[in-house]
């Protein structure tokens, strides 16, 4: 009898720590995420944030969020993404995803979050250097200068020998080596360019970039090649090439893209655009940093890159599908 009672005992015992332990799981708030990315109104963040924000319905399932820091505007880039930094910090992040733009800005705020012990991620922009340099367990995105150097090639091997970076952010690093990497490409081939910085309002602005680029396309006519650093400048280039009545010559290439510019690239009215699979930058960070909060996980592929890859009128018809639904 007393071996029956001390059993019932055990039994109730091993229940009453399992209903503890199952409570204490349903009270668990999971794993509070903070994603620094672009301003609202951008079309490449805005694919990246529904990227981030599919991988937050996995960490809100688990008792989590995600929450998106974005700029105003891309005026004061570096200073503006470092005070998001810092607000992510001081709303006690558990984790935080964030590309570095302009590092001589950004990094002590980024310091300060591996300081604080909190996991980070750097993605977009900065590569595996930042990742380093800073701390953080993993990068995940792009090579900038690979994807420039892939955009100098291309124009290359059709015989464009001359080449324009229009670069609207040049404050920011990643960019600057996206046209860096874009002259070397193209130098590769014997040809040659240079990088044409416009201010950092003239971003999206398509009365800015078209005469701008339009100016500097009449005053050197041996220009057969443009580059855009983002798909809001494509179009508005596209419009500078035609207002200097160079369609037939100059021929336009960028990074990024929507259904407007795969269009143009059926068409034929554009050439090609270098994907950089923004979507896999936003979901992947975000399901990393939730695996480690949550289990302790770790990617040891420290360097996970999304891109690039060159999408042309070989490959255009299978991209649309995926820009229509809204992940590319």
């Amino acid at each position: 009898m007393k071996r029956i009672t001390k059993f019932l005992a055990a039994v109730m015992l091993a229940s009453v720590a399992a209903t503890a332990a199952t409570s204490a799981m349903a009270e668990s708030k999971g794993a509070k995420i903070f994603v620094i990315g672009g301003k609202a109104d951008d079309p490449f963040w805005s694919i990246v944030k529904r990227g981030a924000e599919d991988a937050g319905k996995v960490v809100e399932a688990q008792g989590g969020s995600v929450t998106w820091l974005g700029p105003q505007n891309y005026d004061n880039l570096g200073a503006d993404a470092a005070d998001l930094i810092r607000t992510a910090i001081s709303q006690h992040a558990d984790a935080i995803v964030g590309p570095d733009w302009v590092p001589e800005s950004m990094d002590d705020a980024f310091k300060a979050v591996v300081a604080a012990g909190i996991p980070l991620i750097i993605y977009n922009a900065g590569g595996l250097d930042a990742a380093d340099r800073l701390g953080a367990m993993n990068y995940v995105g792009s090579d900038d200068y690979k994807a420039g150097f892939a955009g100098g090639e291309y124009f290359g091997n059709h015989d464009l020998k001359n080449v324009v970076c229009v670069n609207t952010l040049p404050g920011a690093a990643n960019l600057r080596a996206q046209c860096a990497g874009l002259l070397a490409g193209i130098a590769k081939h014997g040809g040659k360019g240079v990088e044409l910085p416009l201010p950092m309002s003239s971003f999206g602005n398509p009365t800015a970039v078209a005469q701008a680029l339009k100016a500097h396309l009449l005053q050197n006519a041996d220009v057969t090649g443009v580059y855009t650093i983002g798909n809001v400048d494509a179009n508005s280039a596209a419009n500078g090439i035609m207002q200097a009545g160079l369609s037939d010559k100059v021929k336009l290439g960028g990074v990024n893209m929507d259904e407007t510019i795969l269009a143009n690239i059926k068409s034929g009215s554009q050439l090609f655009t270098i994907d950089q699979q923004g979507y896999l930058q936003g979901y992947l960070a975000v399901s990393i940093l939730n695996g480690h909060v949550n289990y302790g996980l770790t990617v040891p592929t420290r360097e996970i890159l999304t891109g690039p890859g060159v999408v042309d009128g070989s490959n255009v018809d299978a991209t649309m599908v995926g820009v229509k639904a809204g992940a590319r």
